[in-house]
């Protein structure tokens, strides 16, 4: 799935290469800690933490002082003084392919490493229109598609994140019973660093003049060859039925109960009709866009980086 063209600006670098870029060799944090950050099905170790994440934790403090630079130069430019926005990264990529972990990980490394920072952290899943909201709109087989999600609402968030207001509120969405939850919100106050991670955050809005990409300041796009992805999507689904099957309000519960064949097919279904054609015609296409992609090999080793340049 690779395309030659998507890396003409971008340097890779070998995973031994990467970690001499470290600045701080230990980790902050404890194998414990990191057992609770990982998702389902998702691999990751401290040595991973050392080797790959606490150098791309010193990267993104780097684009954030240069950011926080140009801010001051600005305010001194206009002879006042200037609030720094918030500094906003976004992290994308298939589904399956470990884009939560990664970005509550990095979420823990920057409150440990920078400890006067607020860092918070949302999925752009809570901007999906509800269950009732896409079947009246003939748009339940398209879930995770772009038309899927209500860009107009996720906009003004970090629109309204972006300009500094107070108590901004995304909704909540759950993998629990795959929808919106009614009446729930997470509010943010003022963070000063935020990290937006999900499949659409570097796409572009449908008959918009501003894109989400606009709001961020760093940009991680997670990589994977397709088949490996595919893997991992359906060891996914069979944890998940193994989640489910005592818990009748799951969303993944009626699957549970059918035979392990049956639902292994309807799994394979939905990567092949669902899953895989969002992500040749509509993620993919958006890896270029990133600073940094991660490429991931077996187990869900990182075993690259590219790195913009360009």
């Amino acid at each position: 799935m690779s395309h030659l063209h998507d890396f003409v600006c971008f340097d890779m670098i070998s995973r031994v290469d990467w970690h001499q870029f470290a600045v701080q060799e230990e980790a902050p944090l404890s194998a414990e800690e990191l057992e609770g950050i990982k998702s389902l099905n998702d691999a990751i170790s401290l040595q991973d933490v050392q080797e790959i994440y606490m150098p791309l934790t010193h990267l993104i403090e780097v684009y954030r002082q240069n950011y926080k630079s140009l801010s001051v130069t600005k305010g001194l430019f206009l002879h006042r003084f200037l609030q720094v926005p918030p500094f906003i990264i976004g992290i994308s990529g298939s589904v399956a392919v470990g884009k939560s972990t990664i970005a509550r990980l990095l979420q823990k490394l920057l409150s440990r490493t920078f400890r006067r920072l607020k860092v918070e952290l949302i999925t752009t899943d809570g901007f999906l229109y509800s269950t009732a909201e896409l079947t009246k709109r003939d748009l339940i087989k398209r879930r995770g598609f772009p038309e899927s999600y209500d860009m107009t609402k996720m906009l003004n968030f970090l629109r309204k994140v972006k300009a500094g207001q107070e108590k901004v509120s995304s909704p909540v969405y759950s993998h629990e019973i795959y929808d919106i939850v009614d009446g729930e919100k997470i509010t943010l106050n003022r963070p000063e660093i935020l990290i937006v991670e999900g499949i659409n955050v570097f796409q572009l809005p449908q008959n918009q003049n501003i894109y989400v990409s606009d709001f961020f300041d760093f940009t991680i796009y997670v990589d994977a060859a397709e088949k490996m992805i595919k893997t991992w999507y359906l060891e996914r689904f069979e944890q998940l039925l193994e989640y489910a099957k005592e818990r009748p309000d799951n969303f993944y519960y009626r699957y549970a109960q059918w035979p392990r064949k049956k639902a292994i097919k309807e799994a394979l279904k939905v990567w092949q009709n669902v899953n895989l054609v969002n992500l040749k015609n509509y993620i993919l296409p958006t890896r270029s866009r990133a600073d940094v992609i991660l490429h991931k090999g077996l187990n869900h080793v990182i075993d690259k980086l590219y790195l913009r340049t360009c």
